[in-house]
């Protein structure tokens, strides 16, 4: 009898398969989700091949038709959503989004077992905010904002970084683990959000480091290519660089080979950093590299590009007078 050695892609796949199986063996889940964008979407269809009923929301109308391709129910009102789920995450862009949509989804009141979970990236005062008025309601509230982007949207291997109570953790974490890979309660309400800010301002600080450094190489006479390789065998490694390099023709699948459309906007990462800056006033934290990468996004999105992917940096470092 000889055994086959799985190749790590073939393991990764059959792990994936075991927790989905695994996160519906309580029977499939009624779900309601808002936000459909190139996350939200991505994260909605992860649920569908789980095998669980979703129930989705958005203000675009293609959005809405792609997931009821795929089995989705499509709600004209968040209030009739909520009221048929017995989960319902957001993934919507800023902090006026997400106050105004739980407003409007809260209005006519709430199933007392509905859990609301807002993966969406916001300032972790709202979250005690929308905490407070939920619970006030009957229901509950966690943020669990995400990490990995659309590549790990698209291959449920996404990082869910939860704020709530031991309970509430338990009782979300077989959802979670149908749309990612690793689920990490990070404390009480609000600290998913504190862990999601700090990880994103590190982010846009490799993303600017990278693009200065293959810029720099390139200006040299350096390969891109070559360079990539030797970055992501040595200590400059990052996502940024092995993932979602933003030179065009290095990583096929970044964004930097379709003139930077779709993925992670310019514009959010701006709003993210903002958020970064206001806990660090809070805090009394200094910024100083968090503080320079924010003036830098500012001066993309100024510049018309805040719809572009924010690896379009490497754009603005290849101008000759790059400045701020």
């Amino acid at each position: 009898m000889s055994l086959r050695v799985m190749s790590p892609a073939m393991l990764n796949a059959w792990s994936q398969t075991l927790v989905r199986a695994m996160s519906t063996q309580g029977g499939a889940k009624n779900i309601g989700f808002v936000g459909l964008g190139n996350m939200g979407a991505n994260m909605a269809s992860n649920l569908i091949k789980a095998g669980h009923k979703l129930h989705v929301f958005d203000i675009s109308k293609p959005a809405c038709e792609g997931l009821a391709a795929k089995g989705a129910t499509v709600y004209a009102k968040t209030s009739e959503l909520a009221k048929n789920s017995d989960f319902v995450i957001t993934m919507l862009p800023n902090n006026s989004i997400v106050d105004a949509s739980y407003d409007e989804m809260t209005a006519d009141g709430v199933n007392k077992d509905t859990i609301f979970i807002d993966s969406s990236t916001i300032s972790p005062d709202l979250v005690k905010t929308l905490q407070k008025k939920i619970s006030a309601k009957g229901a509950r509230f966690i943020d669990a904002p995400v990490s990995g982007g659309v590549p790990g949207a698209e291959q449920a291997t996404l990082t869910f970084m939860v704020g709530g109570t031991e309970a509430e953790y338990n009782a979300v974490k077989a959802v979670l683990e149908c749309m990612g890979k690793k689920i990490t309660h990070c404390g009480v309400y609000g600290m998913g959000q504190a862990a999601k800010l700090c990880n994103n301002m590190m982010l846009a600080i490799s993303m600017i480091g990278v693009s200065e450094a293959m810029n720099l190489a390139v200006r040299q006479g350096l390969d891109a290519n070559v360079f990539a390789e030797i970055i992501n065998s040595s200590t400059g490694r990052c996502w940024a660089s092995e993932i979602y390099n933003p030179v065009p023709k290095v990583c096929p699948t970044a964004p930097a080979n379709r003139d930077y459309a779709g993925g992670f906007s310019s514009a959010l990462i701006t709003k993210d950093l903002g958020l970064a800056s206001g806990v660090a006033n809070a805090s009394n934290s200094p910024i100083p590299l968090g503080s320079l990468a924010h003036k830098v996004y500012q001066s993309l999105c100024d510049k018309g590009l805040g719809n572009k992917d924010f690896s379009v940096v490497y754009d603005l470092m290849k101008k000759e007078k790059f400045s701020i």
